[in-house]
């Protein structure tokens, strides 16, 4: 089933998508509490020059099946730490497969923050032999059936239900609806968990920290407002998006994005 589309994260948009198509896909229900979600992006820029997109990415780890100008790769896709950048040249394809915050975690069983940063093959993960597996994904025209055999295949690796993923995606889901919980206190006390306690999980499960969860959809939610409105206001938006004000807001976003919001402004065409 195609999943609702969203275009937060992705930098610049609208201008990617005349670059590329992306098509969402929900897990089935043996699946679900894993994987959040897969994606299918394809593009055809043939006699057109390379475009380079921005993603400021979710706390998700991804993996990730790709045939494009450098041929075949499978990797897994630890958090990024700032914002990641797909090159797209001549014509490919990529199926993901995003999991949960956590959801990583029970096929690996080793901890997620040793993947923040990094791309590693998936042979470097798992002893598994992925040429028969992207073979047939790369032979469908359509999502819906590179979806099915993704799902075969990682059914093959399913570990037994964990809580703490349960867990770890109510704090996230809590996290992502309520604008006044800004602090890892807010989880602390909502959650009546231990603050150690919270940022050992997160560190094992998800690879970044509670405040970094946090931050990150906050700023996501600026860099979506900046690009569908006018010039904002930035004390008001600051303090909507649950910063304790506006010259703290610029320096994370600044940070995280690598340029300040006004510089975002002016490249987005808007001045």
């Amino acid at each position: 089933m195609n999943v609702k589309q969203s275009d937060k994260g992705i930098l610049k948009a609208e201008a990617g998508k005349q670059k590329f198509s992306l098509k969402r896909y929900e897990p089935s229900q043996d699946l679900a509490l894993f994987i959040e979600q897969y994606w299918v992006v394809k593009w055809d820029l043939r006699g057109l020059a390379p475009y380079r997109q921005v993603i400021l990415s979710y706390p998700n780890v991804n993996l990730s099946f790709e045939l494009d100008h450098n041929g075949v790769f499978t990797g897994i896709y630890g958090i990024p730490k700032t914002t990641y950048t797909r090159f797209l040249q001549d014509e490919g394809v990529v199926l993901g497969v995003k999991f949960r915050p956590g959801g990583f975690y029970p096929f690996w069983k080793k901890p997620v923050s040793l993947l923040t940063g990094q791309i590693l093959g998936i042979q470097d993960v798992f002893e598994v032999n992925a040429k028969d597996i992207e073979e047939q994904i790369f032979a469908q025209e359509q999502g819906e059936q590179m979806v099915q055999l993704v799902e075969n295949f990682l059914r093959e690796l399913l570990p037994e239900p964990d809580e703490n993923v349960e867990l770890i995606n109510r704090v996230v889901q809590t996290a992502i609806e309520n604008r006044n919980m800004t602090k890892v206190e807010d989880i602390v006390r909502e959650f009546s968990i231990n603050k150690r306690t919270l940022q050992r999980l997160f560190s094992r499960y998800v690879g970044v920290s509670p405040k970094w969860v946090i931050q990150r959809y906050r700023l996501q939610e600026a860099s979506e407002l900046i690009e569908k409105g006018g010039i904002p206001n930035w004390m008001q938006l600051s303090q909507d998006l649950g910063y304790y004000d506006q010259a703290h807001f610029i320096k994370k976003f600044k940070a995280m994005i690598g340029k300040s919001p006004e510089e975002y402004i002016k490249e987005l065409g808007r001045t």
